[in-house]
């Protein structure tokens, strides 16, 4: 028999062993077999042919286990789906593999090592009398441990009893410890130490700790397989104690990091766990021996910081529980709504515990911290204050997170609004709308932190909707339509568009296309619009829907077709009423988005089609007019929303209006619902009158373009009829009803309808002549209108006579605010009547002045000298929207992504859209007189008391000093009505500047208008700009200080500003030839050369000429040329703030791009010269006589331009006109105010950086200067101490060739050499390169004076400063001393040591010590280390 292995065998002998096994050809001890696959079945259903693994393993088969898992369900095997693509390598072991993630019971069984029982005692049975043993009972557990409120198993609580009873035993020993090291105080310790100090330990610094630290607590050395083990297990206690007294505390932590990185992080957690299940006996152990707390801080700092580091975690989360613990109070039957009985079933013992989820809720408290509370919101979207104590029954306490709080979170309602319970998602799209609406509505403005909107949107609350749209329950849907709603509409704004469409050009209005500048780029100047436009388009397609709807809702909504979902639910779903209307507003949003928005609803299929069958029919049920009828459904019902949906579409161009017209059968609708009197159809009478008002509009914006005008021959009865009750109406209006007011605004729909298609007529005539002269130069004929003049022009009297009416009521305050939108269309029809009847051929003109004069002197005048007009007057200033910009400021929950008017709840009445403000009537009356005095010259006298009321100064006066306002939705569409009433002053002020000889007064405060409003015009006004820059801005009649000895002043000026000028016009160049010419002299020149100037201007403009059409068009009422009632979208000013500079600007970035492709002469032509010279006439007359029309263009902007003059060309500035007046220019800009004002260090609009400006002029003074002072004098300006170092740090470090030609003398330079010298220079590079030029002769006197004093000055002070600073600087002072005490060149060590202050009178442009100060003497003695003051030089006078 082969004998088995012992304790102690070598490797050699296991050999042996195996040797004489195999030879001995005996049976194993145990049966080896194939160990099956479970996930492959039986072991021969598997592959056969593979081969088999080479390092096959041994597996111990144990009876009475099955090999396979028995099947917990019926269900057929699962087969892995990527088996055949899983890899296989080589050397893997699948049987390794499979182990690793085998869980058969065989697996768990294979490792089990068998306990050494050898040491342990056996305990005998105690003998009873008994038969049987005798049963344990549950109750004998509370005499031995005392059972803990929690419920515990009778294992659990015998294992408890047992702890106890370890516990009393190690007791005694552990007071003897404490007793022992309290003995000797003065013992020395483990370091020889006074002082009994104890052993670490490492579970913490608790006392428990010093008194259980002799004995292991994870090791016990049980496992060693004999009675050795414990003591082996303290032999290694004590080693790691004496090992953790010896480390200090950054060791000890170093370890502990380095142990807690190698330790699996599950170890590392069981090991806390054992150190926290010690926790309850140490801290009994401490109560029973009443440990002083002193002791625990008297422990070393070095094992304190490890026990803390180690336990920061569970110390964590012990703090948690202890808090946890604190919150939980004793649940008594008190607290129970439900008082349980005993008599229940299964009651008998009551489990408190699990009946905590029924007892109250605590009352809600505000949190005393900084930090914002989350808001929640009510189902009617209200935010709930954080301490509100509200009732559970409303239904608001259904969520996880601060139970107590009644209401919902956003993040609660979006996580409901995808629930798959119906209710629960109409629900929260409901709440979600509602609070959209309040918080657009600016409820919330002053709780919450933030923007709601603008959170929802980021959170993607508008794909919320879009997604919820597509739901297939009416409920969902009609809850996502009207939160939709709520987000893109407002009421208030479209209540404003509708009240502002009769006014002065209202029909036109501006997309609402929001203003996203950061999407943005720069294009290349070479492109056009058309260009433009189609590369922005191509950037959009390929732009995601979420990208694109970032930075505009609208069209991000277009991309997911949001059309076509809304014409499926309005012709398939067929909804309430109040979701048809949710649509139609939504839609009606879209169509004024832009004209590419109104085309593609036009184009989606059958959504017009639907609209219009469903909601604008001509036959319908009788039953909706009776009264108390409620409409369950709108479909076959016509509506005015629908109506007006049309009319907005139609403004989005004439050839979406003509398929309108003609595709989809508007034109019947118009004839239909105007054709009858309101009264008459069968509707709700207020619905009715908006219909008819609708129709009407929707007349005027197709007359606009000069289609259905062959409705009016059909409809002229009608409106007839309808002019003949419009003198009635003021009687009516006593009362302010909402049907009178729906009966005015029909009227002056009524009044604008015929305002256009009186100016179509207007150019029958004049169309109907080309058509007919059949000239081969037009290539396309445009056909005339099929109204001609006779036929509009029977209704003047009517309309004359019921203005009339009107004005009789402006004593009725509230009767005239009543009729003002009236009386204010009345103004603007009569002056597009006269000025269509001056140019018919048909009329006679003698006719035609005598009506303006009776027009003039029977209602005009009259009317003009009525004491009402003064107070209406003086209202302009209150109501303007330039002297008060918080009046069309942006609500609180605009966000860009929405165009928004901010108009939600409404203007005030003193504002510019209110109904106090008397803008709309005031503009339609100027219009009228200036269509009257445009036709009748001398009627212009007799209009001209309207430029001399106060009010009206007052307010020109206040808005065109007002900052540039910023030009946003909410601001654009007003500020163009304001702009409309101050062009139409300054054009009666032009007429009336050269007929009336007392104008003057009044002239130089047009012109500052004329020039504010050139800068401020918005797109769409091309017409008007154009018009000022004619007869306007250029203009000798509004420049009275040509005349009135303005140039003498200037000399005057000059003169007691002692020269500054008279020196800079001295320059030693070609120009030196008209040193002697004055400011005033070239002011007298540039007065003399204004109509050149105009010309020059103009010419520069004419890249506007496509659009300055379109204007024109709109302005003159050339309705068959207009293309589209949308303006052009809103990116700012036509002009740019420094539109004075575009001549030069413009002359510099054509020659900059000639010279990069090598095709630029050496001299600019003569019209290049001229034209800058203009330039720079034109900024002088401004900077002289209109410099606060200059004001918003920076200091810096103004030098920055000016600099184009020398770095256009290479000769440009040597020409002797520009030389001269870039003189007189740089004497304005060098004035102490301007200089105070100059900042180059901010960023310049239009400028990408100052410092390469700057460098491109530093190089271009290298190459073509020749020395020219004035060149000079710009390079000096930016050098200054105030402004960037690095520009002076590229002077003297890579441009130092320029300090031998800037030779501008002392007395010639303008600027203060304090600006240069003060404070002192602390670079120490800069330093190091002044002191570098100097030495090196790189900067001399005689070369560059003024850079020569400031290099001196800032030296001097450096290396005499004692100041304390840093070594380097330190020791660079010095040597800079030493070295310049050893220097050879004694005029320079004379400079520079002997150097005092600034003295402008002195030749060298400063002062010298006659002997140094003792304090410097000393310094430089210290330094120099001399020690005889007798070897100090001095100066020799």
């Amino acid at each position: 028999m082969l004998s088995r292995p012992k304790p102690g065998e070598s490797e050699a002998d296991l050999l042996h062993f195996q040797n004489q096994f195999l030879a001995a050809r005996a049976s194993p001890a145990v049966k080896v077999v194939k160990k099956a696959d479970k996930r492959k079945g039986t072991e021969g259903s598997t592959d056969t042919e593979r081969p088999p693994l080479q390092d096959n393993k041994d597996v111990v088969m144990l009876g009475g286990f099955p090999d396979v898992l028995p099947a917990l369900t019926p269900a057929p095997p699962k087969k892995s789906k990527i088996k055949s693509a899983r890899v296989h390598f080589e050397d893997e072991d699948a049987e390794e593999r499979l182990d690793s993630h085998d869980r058969h019971i065989t697996a768990v069984f294979s490792k089990i090592i068998e306990r050494d029982t050898s040491a342990a005692g056996v305990a005998v049975p105690v003998p009873t009398g008994d038969p049987f043993p005798r049963a344990f009972h549950r109750s004998e557990i509370k005499s031995e441990v005392k059972v803990g409120s929690e419920r515990k198993s009778i294992f659990a609580q015998k294992m408890a009893a047992r702890r106890a009873a370890e516990k009393a035993a190690t007791a005694p020993s552990a007071a003897e410890c404490l007793q022992s090291g309290s003995a000797a105080p003065g013992a020395p310790g483990p370091e020889g130490s006074a002082g009994g100090a104890p052993l670490p330990s490492i579970g913490g610094d608790q006392a428990g700790d010093f008194l259980t630290s002799h004995r292991p607590r994870l090791i016990t050395g049980e496992g060693l397989g004999s009675q050795k083990g414990e003591q082996e297990a303290q032999a290694i206690h004590r080693e790691n104690l004496e090992k953790l007294q010896s480390m200090s505390e950054e060791e000890i932590l170093q370890e502990q990091e380095k142990l807690l990185s190698q330790l699996d992080s599950s170890l590392v957690a069981f090991l806390k766990s054992r150190h926290g299940g010690d926790e309850g006996q140490k801290k009994a152990l401490k109560m029973e021996q009443n440990i002083p707390e002193e002791l625990v801080g008297s422990l070393p700092a070095a094992q304190h910081g490890v026990g803390s580091s180690l336990s920061t975690q569970q110390s964590g989360l012990e703090e948690s529980g202890r808090k946890e613990e604190n919150r939980k109070v004793e649940i008594t039957d008190d607290d129970l709504p439900v008082k349980p009985k005993k008599e229940w079933i299964h009651m008998d013992n009551v489990e408190f515990e699990k009946l905590e989820w029924m007892k109250d809720l605590p009352s809600p408290r505000q949190k005393k911290t900084k930090k914002g509370m989350q808001a929640r919101f009510s189902l009617k979207g209200e935010l709930i204050p954080a301490d509100a104590d509200l009732p559970t029954h409303l239904g608001l306490h259904h969520h996880g997170e601060e139970a107590e709080r009644a209401g919902y979170s956003l993040q609660e309602l979006f996580h409901l609004s995808r629930s798959q319970v119906t209710q629960q998602r109409t629900l929260a799209l409901q709440v979600l709308g509602r609070i959209v609406q309040k918080a657009r509505a600016g409820e919330f403005a002053s709780s919450l932190k933030g923007s709601v909107v603008r959170l929802l949107l980021d959170a993607g609350f508008l794909f919320l909707l879009r997604f919820s749209l597509d739901d297939a329950v009416d409920n969902v849907m009609a809850a996502s339509v009207a939160a939709l709603r709520a987000l893109l509409v407002s009421l208030d704004d479209e209540k404003y568009l509708d009240w502002t469409f009769s006014w002065y050009q209202g029909v036109a209005a501006f997309p609402f296309v929001p203003s996203n500048e950061e999407e943005e780029e720069e294009e290349e100047e070479e492109l056009n619009g058309t260009e433009k436009s189609q590369e922005k388009k191509l950037k959009d397609e390929n732009k995601a829907d979420p990208d694109v709807a970032r930075y505009d809702v609208v069209k991000g909504l277009l991309r997911t077709r949001v059309q076509h979902r809304l014409r499926y639910i309005l012709e398939v779903v067929r909804p309430v009423a109040t979701v048809v209307l949710d649509i139609l507003h939504i839609l009606t949003h879209v169509a004024r988005h832009s004209s590419e928005a109104c085309s593609q609803l036009l184009d989606c299929p059958r959504l017009i089609d639907t609209v219009v069958r469903e909601f604008l029919p001509t036959q319908w049920d009788p039953q909706v007019a009776e009264p108390g009828c409620l409409l369950t459904s709108l479909h076959g019902v016509p509506c005015s929303t629908a109506m007006k949906f049309i009319r907005v579409l139609a403004s989005g161009g004439r050839n979406i209006t003509a398929r309108l017209l003609n595709k989809f059968e508007m034109r019947s609708r118009l004839s239909r619902f105007i054709a009858e009197d309101p009264l008459d159809l069968l509707l709700p009478r207020e619905e009715a009158i908006r219909l008819s008002t609708e129709a009407f509009r929707l007349w005027a914006v197709a007359a606009g373009y000069g289609q259905a005008c062959d409705l009016y021959r059909d409809l002229y009865p009608v409106l007839v009829r309808t002019l003949q009750s419009l003198p009635e109406l003021p009687s009516t209006c006593h009362d302010k009803s909402p049907v009178t007011e729906l009966s005015v605004q029909r009227a002056t729909a009524v009044v604008t309808l015929l305002i256009h298609v009186t100016q179509t007529a207007g150019y029958t005539a004049e169309l109907q002549a080309k058509l007919s002269s059949n000239s081969l130069e037009d290539s396309e004929q445009i056909p005339p209108p099929p109204v001609a003049w006779n036929q509009v022009s029977g209704l003047q009297p009517f309309l004359e006579t019921s203005l009339k009416k009107c004005l009789q009521q402006i004593t009725q305050t509230e009767t005239w605010q009543t009729l003002q939108p009236l009386t204010t269309t009345y103004m603007i029809y009569l002056g597009v009547y006269y000025s269509a009847c001056s140019q018919q051929p048909s009329v006679n003109p003698i006719d035609c002045l005598e009506e303006l004069e009776h027009l003039t002197c029977e209602v005009l005048q009259p009317f003009l000298s009525h004491p009402s007009m003064h107070s209406m007057w003086d209202l302009l200033r209150p109501c303007s929207a330039l002297c008060n910009p918080l009046s069309c400021s942006p609500a609180p929950e605009s966000v860009f992504s929405i165009a928004s008017l901010s108009c939600t709840g409404g203007k005030p009445p003193l504002s510019l859209v209110g109904s106090k403000s008397p803008f709309p009537f005031l503009t339609a009356l100027l219009f009228l007189i200036n269509s009257i005095t445009q036709i009748h010259k001398g009627l212009t006298s007799k209009y001209s008391s309207v430029l001399g009321f106060r009010g009206l100064k007052d307010y020109l006066h206040q808005s065109w000093q007002a900052g540039p306002p910023s030009v946003t939705p909410s601001s654009a569409w007003l500020l163009r009505h304001e702009y409309h009433l101050q062009y139409l002053v300054l054009d009666l002020a032009r007429r009336t500047a050269g007929t009336c000889p007392d104008y003057a007064q009044h002239a130089s405060l047009h012109h500052c208008v004329a020039m504010a409003l050139l800068s401020r015009l918005l797109p769409g006004s091309e017409h008007l700009a154009y018009e000022v820059l004619l007869d306007l801005a250029f203009n000798p009649e509004f420049l009275p200080e040509g005349k009135a000895g303005g140039p003498e002043a200037a000399d005057l000026s000059d003169i007691l500003h002692l020269g500054t000028s008279a020196q800079l016009a001295q320059p030693g160049s070609a120009a030196a030839f008209s040193s002697k010419v004055t400011r005033g002299a070239l002011l007298r020149e540039s007065y003399q050369s204004l109509p050149s100037i105009r010309s020059c201007y103009l010419s520069h403009f004419a890249h506007l000429q496509p659009a300055l059409l379109r204007s024109r068009a709109s302005h003159q009422g050339q309705t068959h040329l207009i293309q589209s009632m949308l303006l052009p979208e809103v990116k700012g000013p036509i002009l740019p703030s420094d539109w004075p500079f575009f001549p030069l600007i413009s002359l510099y970035n054509k020659v900059t791009n000639a010279e990069t492709h090598g095709a630029m002469p050496n001299s600019l032509p003569l019209h290049l010269v001229n034209t800058v010279t203009w330039n720079l006439q034109w900024v002088l007359l401004l900077e002289s006589w209109r410099a606060k029309a200059l004001q918003g263009i920076p200091a810096a902007a103004k030098l920055a331009r000016l600099m184009c003059v020398f770095l256009t060309g290479s000769d440009l500035f040597l020409e002797a006109p520009v030389h001269r007046y870039t003189a007189a220019l740089l004497s304005v800009y060098c004035q102490p105010k301007a200089l105070d004002s100059l900042n180059l260090d901010a960023p310049l609009p239009g400028l990408a950086s100052f410092h390469d400006l700057y460098i491109n002029l530093l190089e271009q003074f290298e190459g073509v200067s020749f020395g020219d002072p004035l060149f000079g004098v710009f390079v000096l300006l930016p050098l200054q101490k105030r402004f960037s170092v690095h520009l002076r740090l590229s002077v003297f470090g890579e441009h130092t060739s320029v300090l031998q030609a800037l030779g501008v003398p002392l007395q010639q330079f303008p600027v203060p050499l304090e600006r240069y010298t003060s404070p002192p220079e602390h670079n120490l590079n800069l330093l190091r390169l002044y002191f570098r030029t100097l030495v090196t002769g790189a900067l001399r006197h005689t070369c560059c004076p003024v850079l020569y004093v400031v290099a001196v000055a800032h030296l001097n002070c450096f290396i005499f400063s004692q100041d304390s600073t840093t070594q380097e600087a330190d020791a660079a002072r010095k040597s800079m001393l030493r070295k310049t005490w050893l220097l050879v060149d004694e005029t320079l060590k004379k400079h520079l040591l002997y150097y005092r202050l600034l003295n402008a009178e002195s030749p060298l442009g400063f002062d010298l010590y006659e002997q140094l100060p003792p304090t410097r003497l000393k310094y430089l003695q210290m330094v120099t280390q001399k020690e005889h003051k007798e070897n100090v030089p001095v100066l020799v006078s």
